[in-house]
Formats: structure tokens, C-alpha cells, sequence
């Protein structure tokens, strides 16, 4: 009988990633910002971004084609990885990103608790099917890099478009504004920058690609304008 490789591999891979959580600086600034009230949506992206390239770096030290049967990322070993993992870095990311919108209605007078937005498992399941497709692990072990960064990032743009639907459920009238950004910005990008008042607001508005460092701001419908991530009116 074949060696289930599975429980080994997940349990370095956790680990490393919960040390390297437990030491990061930033990580532990971000959360006293949130404690003292001093953080926003800037933190959650800087917050998601560390979380992660951590698991991102457990991955590049611990999964590659030689510690895999054949050189190849079967399907049972990936979605027994990959769920566990991106669904705790979906957890700890949502949690911030919710107590980071708590803050900031408190900051806008607002007498509402930020919704922690419920795991979009399609993209989990899109990650699976990608990384087992090739039979050669090192040719696709890219997907478990920047795409896992952008994933978990994807928790916060998720948490601000759960939010600003609450908010206008609410009887507000937000408005969300798309920049595009780059040089020069890519066309799709391009196409999808503009403002949108609710509830036209397109899927695309809060997608990304990887790397992507559009600017999209809320606008709750006075003369006032906020960054939906740096959270600065202007």
C-alpha cells in the first residue's frame, strides 16, 4: 500500500506558516491597530498580503515533484492540501478585514458591526483544478505562489462588497469608484474603471488580477469621498 504522504506534508506546511505568522512584525503592528482603532483597509490588504506569501513560502519549501508520487500533484493530495490551508488563511483574513470595517463605521458614526464575508469555496476549488492538471508538478508550481497572495487577498475586496451592499440594504446610497492604475494600466483594467452607484455595480468592479493595484473608493452618497481600502476621505 502506497504512503499516505498527506498528513507529513500538511503538518510542516502548517507549521512554518504558523511561525512565520507568529514573528511577522507587521502582522503583529496591524493588529494593534486594530486594537487601538487606528487601522484600515490599507491594514487589511498589508494584513493579507503577509498571510498570503506565508503560505505561499510553506508551499515553495515543502511541495515539490520529488516529494510527490510520480512528480505529480494528484487531485486527492491537492484538495486535501489546498482546502484546509486557503480555508484558515480565509478565516484569519476575513476576521481582520470584518473587525477593520467595525472601526471604521464606529469612525463614520455609523452604528453597524462589519460582516465577515463567507468563504468563496468556487475559487478554492479553481486552484485544486489548475495545480493537478499538469502531470509534471514543477511545471505549474506558479499557481501556488502569487495566485495564493491574490486569493487571500480577494477576502478583503469580498469583505468591501459585502459591506457596501449591507450599507446600502441600510438605506444608504454608496457609490464605488474604480481607478485604473499601471503603466500604463492593462486594458482590462482600463474597461472596468468609472463610478457605479448601487446596485449597478458589475461583478468586475472587485476583481483583480494578480499584481493588480487598482484604486477603488466608496462614496456613501454625500459630497464626500472614502478609499474603500486606505479608508481616507477626501
Amino acid at each position: 500500500m502506497a504512503t499516505d504522504i498527506v498528513p507529513e506534508l500538511l503538518e510542516k506546511i502548517q507549521r512554518d506558516f504558523n511561525n512565520a505568522i507568529r514573528g511577522n512584525k507587521k502582522i503583529l503592528d496591524i493588529q494593534e491597530m486594530i486594537e487601538n482603532g487606528t487601522a484600515t483597509y490599507e491594514q487589511a490588504y498589508q494584513y493579507a498580503q503577509e498571510v498570503g506569501e506565508a503560505l505561499a513560502a510553506a508551499f515553495e519549501k515543502h511541495i515539490k515533484s520529488d516529494a510527490l508520487p510520480d512528480g505529480r500533484m494528484y487531485y486527492n493530495i491537492a484538495d486535501r492540501i489546498l482546502n484546509p490551508t486557503l480555508n484558515n488563511n480565509h478565516i484569519i483574513v476575513a476576521g481582520v478585514a470584518a473587525a477593520i470595517q467595525g472601526v471604521l463605521n464606529k469612525k463614520a458614526g455609523l452604528g453597524l458591526k462589519g460582516i465577515e464575508v463567507p468563504l468563496n469555496q468556487h475559487r478554492i476549488k479553481s486552484i485544486v483544478e489548475r495545480v493537478v492538471h499538469e502531470e509534471v508538478f514543477d511545471e505549474v508550481d506558479w499557481i501556488l505562489a502569487e495566485p495564493i497572495v491574490n486569493f487571500t487577498q480577494s477576502v478583503v475586496d469580498d469583505t468591501i462588497k459585502v459591506n457596501a451592499e449591507f450599507q446600502f440594504e441600510s438605506g444608504l446610497h454608496p457609490k464605488i469608484i474604480r481607478t485604473a492604475y499601471g503603466s500604463p494600466p492593462c486594458k482590462w483594467c482600463r474597461s472596468i474603471e468609472g463610478v457605479y452607484k448601487y446596485p449597478d455595480v458589475p461583478e468586475d468592479v472587485y476583481k483583480r488580477h494578480d499584481r493588480c493595484r487598482c484604486i477603488v473608493e466608496y462614496d456613501p452618497g454625500d459630497a464626500r469621498k472614502q478609499n474603500v481600502w486606505t479608508k481616507n476621505w477626501r
